[in-house]
């Protein structure tokens, strides 16, 4: 006696076939909603100072190195102390209740908590000075910050981003004295390595032991 129904014997590879695309919906799931493209991307938190880099990098044209000294010389970019607000805001806007934390670090000599927007991954090393040398602009990887008035995530800054410009730099690569210049737009490689004033040469690592040391 048949204990099952002929039917049943389709079950098998019905099986077989849901869980290899459930499979494969999961790994397309994880790997494009959970890359960095999806969750760093448009990264805004709340800070303790209503800091407009549209109104100081964009409507009065403040170089980001005034704020960011030393990003030349420097692996990392540092943040500002809050003398470098003082030393303007001693004298302008003295009485704005937006600046009063900052007048609260200066007369504490307490830095103010700023909250860290852009991070690479600890296990992975990146060196400010290496890029902007060679003519890395501050936008390619921050955007138009001259435009925001707070401050997000522009970019992914995932192995995968960083290394489409290791293989090929030369869109992102401008003249040195050029990257602060926000409305600088990424040109055709046949242009750019035309470009005298652009560095020739620049050979960026592909190599693991490039980023993970």
């Amino acid at each position: 006696m048949q204990i099952f129904p002929r039917w049943t014997n389709q079950l098998p590879p019905l099986i077989a076939a849901a869980v290899g695309l459930g499979g494969a919906g999961i790994v397309f799931i994880v790997w494009y909603y959970f890359s960095p493209r999806n969750t760093d991307v448009g990264y805004q938190p709340k800070q303790p100072v209503a800091y407009s880099h549209k109104l100081h990098a964009g409507d009065m044209g403040m170089d980001c190195r005034y704020c960011h000294a030393g990003v030349e010389q420097s692996h990392w970019a540092p943040v500002p102390a809050t003398q470098v607000c003082m030393n303007c805001h001693t004298h302008i806007k003295t009485d704005s209740e937006a600046l009063a934390p900052i007048r609260e670090s200066w007369a504490q000599d307490k830095p103010v908590e700023w909250v860290r927007i852009h991070k690479v991954a600890d296990y992975a090393y990146f060196n400010h000075s290496a890029h902007v040398t060679v003519g890395v602009g501050c936008s390619t990887c921050h955007g138009r910050i001259d435009q925001m008035v707070k401050v997000k995530q522009d970019q992914p800054l995932s192995m995968g981003w960083c290394l489409d410009c290791h293989r090929n730099p030369w869109p992102n690569l401008r003249p040195v004295d050029q990257i602060t210049n926000m409305e600088w737009q990424p040109r055709p490689v046949e242009v750019a390595m035309q470009d005298p004033n652009i560095n020739h040469n620049v050979n960026p690592p592909q190599n693991c032991s490039g980023c993970h040391r």
